[in-house]
This record gives C-alpha cells, structure tokens and sequence, in this order.
C-alpha cells in the first residue's frame, strides 16, 4: 500500500539521531526516497541506510554550516532522483552557558550550524524548487527561539533567526508554489537533553502544561503533515509542539 510521500524525494539535515533520525524512518516509512546530512557519526549514518534499503536512502557525509556541502548534498539528490520536494533543516547544536562566561567560538559554532545552515540548504535548493513550482521546506527551531532561556543565548539567537529568514524566505516563494514553515519543539526526550541534570529536567517539566517531555515522534509528525499535500495553502508558520510551553 503507497504512502503519503510515495516517490518523493526528501532531505534531512542532521539525520543519525533523536529527532532527525526519527524523522528519516517515518518519511521512509511513508514511501519517500530520503537522503540525511551527517557530520561525523559514519556508522549510525550507514546503520541507519542499511536499515531502511539502500535503493531509496542516501547517506551524505558533510559540515552543514558548509555552503559547499549544501550544494553537494542537493547536487547528490538531484543526480540519483532527478528532483527534491522536501527540505528539512534539522541540523543543529548546543553549547549553553551564562553570557558572562560564553566565548566567541561557542556563538560561532552554534550560529553557524544552527542558522547558517538553514541559509546555506535553503539557498540550495532555491532554483530546484522555483523551477518545479512545488516543495516543501520546514526548519527546526525551537521554543527558546520564541521565549528566551537564561545560558542559552547564543543558542536562543540561531532559533529565533531561523524564525525570521523562514518567514522572509516564505514570502519570496509562496508564488512558486514553494512553502516554508518553522516547527518549534519545546522539551523533548532525546540523546541531547538526557545529559541535563535531574533537578534541570524537574524544572523544565513544571514549565509544561501538558506535564510530560515531548517525543521525537510528535515533532515528526508535525514536519509531515507540513510536508503533505494537505498543507499546501501553509506557509510562513511556526507550529509549535511544546505540550504548551509557548502559550
């Protein structure tokens, strides 16, 4: 039985772990052809197509933050399926710390992986997209991009700019048949945040309505109903999925 993304061609940033790997599996799930960006972690990354089936999954090692391995990683979709309907700008990292004590590696670092990137694949596939009148991109942000977080404002920065490049980014396209919309995850269970102290995740689960983490299955699910046909009359959004966080 065909999936919702049955023959479409998708790219994720930042796809070995947490909430995009978890991504990749339900794209693939659905029918799509996926191809992820990795850093550094080679063998989650071949793992991870050798669980999903080498035909329809590609594994593209490169830096992100790089616009030279954007351009090769859109390069390396468009030459194995010919076109590129969703772009999922995932990739990302932290490196918190009071502002007193933050150095200007840690801005650096976390600007240019977090929103540099989101520029450099989105600039990418810019004329691929035009030229087909149709695509989806989503960017991840995140609900301290909305709210602000003490220690976190570098990291605060890259979320809220994705934010607002998206929203620009949606208005020079929406004629082209192209939307672009922000998902805005709040606390979710993944690799990154079980590093947090238990007193820090006591604290941040008292800020949650809903009273529970969220999981990378519910920022999936978002990311695909944003990619579907059902939301094609969506763009310039940011959708939150913090259990209420950002209310």
């Amino acid at each position: 039985m065909p999936g919702i993304f049955d023959q479409k061609t998708v790219l994720v940033t930042g796809g070995t772990r947490g909430i995009g790997k978890n991504m990749v599996k339900r794209f693939s799930l659905e029918g799509a052809r996926v191809a992820f960006t990795y850093k550094s972690s080679a063998k989650a990354a071949d793992e991870l197509v050798s669980e999903l089936g080498t035909d329809n999954t590609i594994a593209i090692c490169g830096d992100a933050a790089e616009a030279s391995a954007a351009d090769e990683a859109v390069r390396t979709v468009l030459e194995n399926w010919g076109s590129l309907d969703v772009l999922v700008n995932n990739a990302g990292v932290t490196r918190d710390n009071l502002m007193l004590r933050a150095t200007e590696e840690d801005w650096d670092i976390v600007l240019d992986t977090n929103l540099k990137s989101v520029f450099n694949f989105c600039k990418a596939v810019y004329r691929t997209m035009m030229k087909q009148r149709s695509g989806r991109i989503i960017n991840i942000s995140s609900v301290v991009g909305v709210t602000g977080n003490a220690g976190q404002t570098n990291y605060a920065a890259s979320k809220a700019g994705i934010i607002g490049l998206s929203k620009s980014l949606a208005k020079e396209l929406a004629k082209r048949g192209v939307t672009v919309n922000v998902v805005a995850p709040g606390y979710i269970a993944t690799d990154m945040t079980a590093k947090v102290s238990d007193a820090a995740r006591e604290a941040m689960l008292g800020l949650i309505p809903a009273g529970r983490a969220g999981e990378s299955n519910d920022v999936a699910s978002a990311v695909l109903f944003l990619a579907s046909e059902e939301a094609s009359y969506i763009t310039g959004q940011v959708l939150h999925v913090d259990g209420g966080m950002a209310m």
